[in-house]
């Protein structure tokens, strides 16, 4: 009989957890029995979110900007220090902006860009070592649709997610002989605080625990293959 706890004695790296698909993936994690370092900007709202998930597991919650690459580097360290060497990083954190590629402004691309995709960059470079050392890892990249498909207004953030799923596929070849496997999710919209709606139906939408079960999904494949990517679409358009 397979362990109710299979991720017992794993410790996950999760940033942009404070929130919508990276709390709900937190919360799945604790559940499957991993250690969690919970990483998000906001220390207060990090703090509640830990409180709510220590009596199921242990958890750090450490306050970062990602776009800081010194905070970056950090967290690796800071994490091991507390809770040992990182076997799971999910990559989650992720910002947008929308407008037409003519009315867009270079900040909102540096801003994009350091957080959607610099980031995974120095987060996925901090803990390949450990884990090749150790033979043994997952990262999970939380992409999109919009890594796949061009919409109006989304000239930025699809080049971001454009970029990652490269990034992903190509440290996925670097990596995979090491024992190491890495992972993307694109999801379509999700009914977050993050999604711009519009005139969508959010009961019709993805929702944050469908990410949360893909992760998993990932996670517990048999050791002898690894899920290099999934598609995840609502059943309904909203």
């Amino acid at each position: 009989m397979e362990s109710e706890k299979p991720l017992a004695g794993k410790v996950a790296l999760i940033t942009g957890a404070s929130r919508g698909i990276g709390l709900a993936v937190a919360q799945r994690l604790a559940a499957l029995g991993a250690s969690l370092a919970l990483i998000a900007r906001d220390g207060n709202r990090l703090d509640a979110v830990a409180k709510r998930l220590q009596s199921r597991t242990k958890v750090a919650p450490i306050a970062a900007d990602l776009t800081h690459p010194d905070e970056v580097a950090s967290l690796v360290p800071k994490t091991e220090n507390i809770l040992g060497p990182i076997e799971i990083l999910i990559n989650n954190a992720g910002i947008g902006a929308f407008a037409p590629i003519q009315e867009a402004s270079e900040s909102d691309w540096d801003a994009i860009l350091d957080t959607n995709l610099k980031a995974v960059f120095l987060l996925t470079r901090a803990v390949a070592p450990g884990m090749v050392r150790r033979r043994s890892g997952h990262i999970v990249n939380i992409a999109s649709l919009a890594g796949k498909n061009a919409f109006a207004g989304g000239s930025i953030y699809c080049a971001s997610k454009w970029g990652l799923l490269g990034l992903t596929q190509c440290a996925a070849e670097d990596l995979r002989s090491h024992g190491i496997r890495v992972s993307a999710i694109c999801p379509g919209s999700v009914a977050t605080e993050f999604s711009p709606h519009g005139k969508k139906d959010p009961t019709k939408m993805l929702q944050p625990d469908d990410v949360a079960h893909a992760v998993e999904t990932i996670l517990t494949q048999a050791p002898q293959s690894f899920i290099s990517e999934i598609s995840l679409r609502p059943t309904q358009k909203p």
